[in-house]
This record gives C-alpha cells, structure tokens and sequence, in this order.
C-alpha cells in the first residue's frame, strides 16, 4: 500500500486577495451613492430634483443592527488635527437655472454606436473612454457637461407573464380569480412569503391596501370572490409555484446558463454604451426599475408599498439636438425629449413611493463621473487651508452670547469631532433618520462631567451610538440646549438647519458644506494611519496593515454592518483550511524525519510540533479529506455529464465514478494505516524538495492566518463604503506604489476603472 504526500503548496485554489472578504454588500458599483449631508440640490430649475435614492431602492434592505460598544471605545482614539495651512483657494462658481427645452418629433431609428461620427463629421470615433485622460485637461466651464450625446434609451422590464389557470390565490378557503394587474401584485407578495419582510405588519398592511387599490382599479375579482381581509388571504400555492421555477433554474445545465447569459448581454449590448462628445463611454443604470413591493431600509413607514410600473410616457430622455431619438416600444411614446447638456443624465422617471426622480446616469468609470469624484476629493484637500479658522471660531463660539452662534459652534464640533452627518428635515412619512441638526432631546445623553451618550438612527437606520467625552464647555452648551421647558420630542438645535450650517461654513471656503468635513477627516486620518505603517513584511501583513487603517475611518464614519449569516460557517471553514495545511507540514516534516535521522538531532526545534496533532484531530482531519474528495468526484462526474449532454454525446459509463471512488478508497486505507504506525509512505526521497514543500506550506498557513484574523477583524465594519466614497482613493494608489502592492489586491477591476484618474495621477510621493 502506497500512500502518495500530496503537494498542495501548488494548488489551482489560489490565495484569495484580502480585499476580495471586503465586499460584503454586493451592491453595484454603480448604485453605491454618496451623502448628500441631509440636503437636496436643484439640477433643473423647472422640475427636476436631485434622486433620493435611499427612499426608492429596489434592493432588499440590509438590516444593519451596530454594536455600539465595541465601536465607540475604538472611536475615541481615531482622531488627529491637521495644522497644516494652506491659503489657496478654488474661485467660486456660479451655476444658472436650467431652461426648459420644447419637445422634439420622434425619429424612427436609433443610432449604431459602432458608427457615429466625430465631430468634425468626416471620421469614426474610436476613441476608447480609457485613453481619455481628462484630468490633465483644463476645463474652467462648471455649467457644460457634454457638447454631443447619443445613445439608445433605456431597458423596460419584461411585460407580466400570468400564472398558470391552476395557479391561484385562496381567499377564506376559496380560489379567487384575478385580473392580471391584481395578480402580478399578489405575486410580488407571493414571491417574499417566507421572508422577514413578509412577516412585518406594517409591509403586509401597506401592500393590501395598494393591492385593493389595484384590484379596484381593474375591475375587481373575475369569479365574484370579495377580498377584504389579509388575515384569510393564502399565497401559498402562488409561494410554491415560484419556489418550483427557481429550483428548475438551478437545475440548468452550466452550458444552458452561459447560453441565457450570452443572449441576454447581447440584447443589453446597444443599451451599455453611450457616445459623449464622441467618445465612447459606458452607461450605469440602463434599465428602467421593475414593479415591485417597496422594502425601505429600516423601519420605513412606506415598506411594503407597490412601487408601480414605469412606462415609457414616463420617461424623459436627454441627448443633442443632433441625436437620433431611439424608438419606445411599440404603441407608446416617450415622456419628453430634452437636450439639456447642463446635466450629467441620460434618462429619468418619476417614481411613486415618495414621488422623487430616479436616474440613468453614466456609469462610475465615465470621465464625468471621474471629474466629480475629483473635485469632491480636491474641494476636501482643500479644507486644510481653512481647518485651523474654523477650528479655532467654533471653540471661541462656544461662549458666545447669541444662541445660534452656540448651536452653530456645538454643530461644528460635532460634525468635526465626531464625523457626524449634517442632517435634515425628514416628512412624517419617511423613516425616522436624523444627523447633527436633527437630534431631538432624547437622542442625546449627558453623563456629568463631560461624558456625552448619542444614541440616534443615522443614514439607511443604521443605529448610531457612541460614548465619547467632550469639552467641558460643550457640556454646559448641551447642558443649557436641554434646560425645560424642553422635553422629548423636542430639537436639540432649536435655531439651526443644515442651510443656515452651511452658509456659515461658506464664509470661510467657497463650496464649503458639512458634507466636506467627512471627506476631509476621513482622508486625513487615512494619511495619518499610512503614515504609520511601516514598509515591511510580506504583501499580506501589509494589506492586514492598510485594512486595519481602513477599518480605522469606517469606525471614525460609523460604517457599519451586521455579521452576516455565514460569517461563522465562513470562519469555521478557514480554519480547518488553516488546520489541514498543518498536517500536510506535519506529514512532510514525519517524511524528512523517516529519511534524515541526523537532521532530527541536528535540529530538534524543526520536528518539534510533530507531536502537536493528537491522534483525535488527526483522525478528523482524514475524515474531511476523504469526504472532499469524494464529493470533488461525484461534481466532477455530474459536470462531465451535462457537458456530455449539452454536446450531444455519450454520458460518463458508472464504472468511471467508481473507478475514481476506488482511488479515494485506497487513500483511507492508507490514512488508517498511517495513523496506527504513525509512518509516512515516502515517494519522494529528496530531503530538500521535500523542506522546499514544507516553506511554501508555511508560507500558505501564515497568509490564510492573516485573511481569517482580518475577516473576524471586519465582521462589524463596512470597509467599503469609506474606501471608495470618503477616502482619497489617490491615497491607495500611493500606498500600493510605495510599498510594492499589486493594486487588485486592494481595488477590484471596477474600481480601478472608476479611479483611473488617481492611479495615473499619484506618485508614492503623494499625500492628502
């Protein structure tokens, strides 16, 4: 019986970059927004407002709960004040209302973004969005955006496909027939049965009574069957069926799926890209949203409301006059057609839940988008300039005798000191999120003598509670904000708003907001964080160093997360890795120790953990190898099948599996074997290839020991959030080419798309 040690320091499972267990909320890059600091900004004076999209997002809500302690201890040691003094400042600009453009016929074709002409009309574009390096361009109009713009409209969501006759909803025992617009709503309730959602009284109460709206709208139940409860209303059959077309989903063959998937981007295809001022740049959200039942984030008053279908008499389009206006589906036409080239979006509705606009928009890594993540970054390195007067009025305001100025100066010290959002006014309908103006009495507790508890739902209900010590004289401020007859219910600042915070702020830097103090402290205190790390170690300890610098900022900014449903499973999965890697060592160094009897004496420190794997563990461990193994063998022959299949040729005989089973068979005995003896079945008899082996196991243990220390580390803080909205990303750029880290180790492809213009900007000797 030969037992064969396996080298596994080659195996095709490469070590999976740090970075990769970062990307926790799966939400596209495209879609990640920015704080707008509690206001909203006008981009066309006629109609349009700036999108809410933490209102409106289709996306099931993420339900964050934070663990206030753990965070706030560590937030109290993260801040450090830059006295650095710079006197330059940007001019101020100033932005004219848009004027509404007329309406235009519709043309009959749409444009083919293979052949639009440039704009001397004598030549194709080919020029690629990537070679476009408009950073090192001078562009002193703020107002244009774009001199030409063509595109293809947007993707409208398939026509509703009915259930099955025998497919019905149950009303008190009996079937009910429904029309189509009432039963695509029933599905859409149907469809999240079994969900939390679903299970919340207020999602079921806001969706029968839309549900009722739609039924009544369309005439009412076909078979005379009248709906007025939720409690007798059965979607079981409707859950059931859609749970069958899921499972007959997954059954698809890995060649059936990749041929959906081809046919699907290949209609997509025209809508991804958009020609600006010829060049050829792709486009963020090109479809339009579908129906469905509004989740919300948090406990949102307006969860489980039906956010209606969109049609194209809704939608408003944007290109040049010159443009060809893409064709709406048949039998309908367009809202508006506009040419408005002072705006930075192709396409936009009006959707129903809180009666905002939604956008299509370019995509994160168009050059527009570049230039105002740019200018976000520069107006936040430019507050250095002005950190130090700021600083030094609000701490002189805090004494003041006029009561605005106290509440502007407290303000100040906490968006500053504490990262807090700006905040605004929320309507009676929206969920209850406040920021810094919007603290009632009962967020804030005093703790004499200067211990101050906050304890509020911030952005997207996130819950936000910290324990933090504070100036004596901001004490007696919010001491004297509280005096009675003030109660519960009650603003903290009385006499402030985000608007009146900010024309303050204003008056020390053209364009300065609230908003800008996030961006500055958090880039800062990344600076500050590299500043420490010092340039050694493998690629992996510094990465575990940057991201512990990163976690630094995500806790300054509060970004965090719950531990996801299988953290745990994910943790114990790592370590057993890290635990069979041990015993591959073990079973080389066992291997060398058969061969080498002198090297045993020569150097006992080297054999010593030989011993460390008791025969218990040992026994598990052979347990899990084998089953592994046997499951990568029954995949292996299914895959080999359905490819067979899909091929049209003959299936993998029975004999073939069992052929491979054998295989494994003989490796148990072996293992069985192995640990009776406690001898290793040598084929390789070269002492150093086999010390060669067990240097890049360790190496292998030591860099799966880094990812798993750094996934526990991260299980509560979103890093993502600050690393791409807050942080200069310049400032990874410069860490990645100071100390020798392949950049995809920290930025995905999207993201190095979406900061190019930093990556090709920043030297190793750039700082913030």
């Amino acid at each position: 019986m030969t037992v064969k040690l396996k080298d596994d320091t080659s195996s095709d499972e490469e070590d999976v970059p740090l970075a990769t267990t970062l990307k926790r909320n799966k939400r596209k890059l495209g879609e990640l927004d920015e704080e707008d600091g509690g206001l909203k900004v006008v981009s066309d004076a006629s109609s349009v407002k700036r999108e809410d999209k933490d209102a409106i997002d289709s996306d099931e809500a993420l339900s964050k709960v934070a663990s206030p302690q753990k965070i706030a201890k560590k937030a109290k040691t993260i801040r450090k004040r830059s006295t650095e003094v710079d006197t330059k400042a940007d001019k101020k600009t100033k932005r004219p209302a848009v004027k509404k453009t007329p309406k235009i016929p519709k043309r009959e074709h749409s444009f083919e973004l293979q052949n639009v002409d440039s704009e001397d009309g004598n030549k194709e574009s080919s020029e690629d969005v990537a070679e476009f390096k408009w950073w090192e361009k001078e562009n002193d109009d703020e107002t244009v955006k774009w001199t030409t713009l063509k595109h293809n409209g947007v993707i409208f969501p398939p026509k509703y496909d009915p259930l099955p006759t025998h497919i019905k909803l149950y009303y008190d025992g009996n079937p009910v027939d429904l029309p189509p617009q009432a039963e695509e709503v029933v599905g859409f309730f149907a469809a999240l049965l079994e969900s939390d959602h679903a299970k919340n009284p207020v999602f079921q109460k806001n969706f029968f009574e839309d549900f009722l709206e739609v039924l009544k709208e369309s005439g009412g139940t076909r078979n005379g069957v009248e709906v007025k409860k939720f409690e007798l209303c059965d979607f079981s059959k409707i859950f059931d069926y859609f749970q069958l077309q899921k499972d007959q989903k997954k059954q698809l063959s890995p060649q059936e799926k990749k041929k959906l998937r081809q046919e699907k981007e290949e209609f997509e295809e025209p809508y991804k890209f958009c020609f600006l001022d010829g060049r050829k740049e792709q486009v963020g959200n090109f479809r339009i949203e579908p129906p469905g039942l509004f989740r919300g984030r948090g406990a949102h008053p307006k969860t489980g409301k039906l956010k209606r279908r969109v049609y194209p008499e809704d939608v408003v389009l944007n290109l040049d006059r010159e443009a060809t206006v893409p064709p709406p589906p048949e039998g309908h036409n367009w809202g508006e057609i506009r040419h408005d080239n002072t705006v930075q979006w192709l396409a936009m509705w009006r959707e129903n839940i809180s009666n905002s606009f939604k956008y299509v928009r370019f995509a994160a890594n168009s050059s527009l988008k570049g230039m105002s993540d740019f200018k976000k970054f520069e107006k936040a390195r430019q507050l250095k300039g002005y950190i130090g007067a700021v600083r030094k009025d609000y701490n002189k305001n805090l004494k003041s005798k006029v009561m605005l100025e106290r509440q502007i100066a407290v303000a100040c010290y906490f968006i500053d000191v504490f990262a807090l959002r700006a905040g605004g006014e929320k309507a009676d309908d929206e969920a209850d999120t406040v920021g810094c103006c919007s603290l009632r009495y009962e967020h804030v507790t005093l703790k004499p003598p200067t211990t101050v508890i906050f304890d509020f739902l911030g952005k997207d209900s996130i819950r936000f509670y910290q324990e933090v010590e504070v100036e004596k004289q901001v004490f007696k401020n919010l001491t004297l904000f509280k005096k009675p007859p003030k109660k519960p219910g009650h603003e903290l600042f009385d006499r402030l708003d985000p608007s009146i915070l900010n024309k303050h702020l204003q008056n020390y830097m053209p364009g300065l907001t609230a908003k800008v103090f996030r961006t500055y402290n958090a880039s800062k205190t990344m600076q500050d964080q590299l500043d420490l790390i010092p340039n050694e170690g493998t690629v992996a300890e510094k990465l575990l160093k940057y991201n512990a610098a990163n976690r630094t900022v995500a806790i300054l900014c509060n970004h965090q997360r719950t531990v996801t449903k299988g953290h745990a499973a994910s943790v114990e999965k790592a370590t057993a890795r890290i635990e069979e890697l041990e015993w591959q060592k073990i079973r080389l160094k066992r291997a060398i120790m058969q061969l080498d009897k002198i090297e045993v004496k020569r150097n006992p420190k080297y054999f010593a953990e030989v011993n460390d794997l008791v025969k218990e563990q040992e026994a598990a461990i052979h347990s899990r190898v084998i089953e592994k193994e046997r499951d990568k063998y029954v995949k292996k022959f299914a895959r080999e099948n359905e490819k067979r299949k899909f091929d049209k040729e003959d299936p993998l005989p029975g004999s073939q599996l069992q052929e491979w089973m054998s295989k494994v068979d003989e490796m148990e005995t072996g293992f069985k074997q192995e640990l009776v003896s406690g001898n290793v079945t040598i084929t390789n008899s070269d002492v150093e290839k086999l010390k060669s082996q067990v240097e890049k196991l360790e190496q292998r243990i030591e860099n799966y020991t880094i990812q798993l220390k750094d996934k526990e580390d991260n299980s509560q803080v979103a890093l993502g959030t600050s690393k791409i909205n807050y942080i200069d990303p310049r400032l990874t750029v410069v860490f990645c080419k100071k100390y020798g880290v392949p950049l995809e180790k920290v930025f995905t492809k999207s993201l190095r798309d979406k900061f190019k213009w930093a990556v090709e900007s920043a030297d190793e000797n750039w700082r913030f």
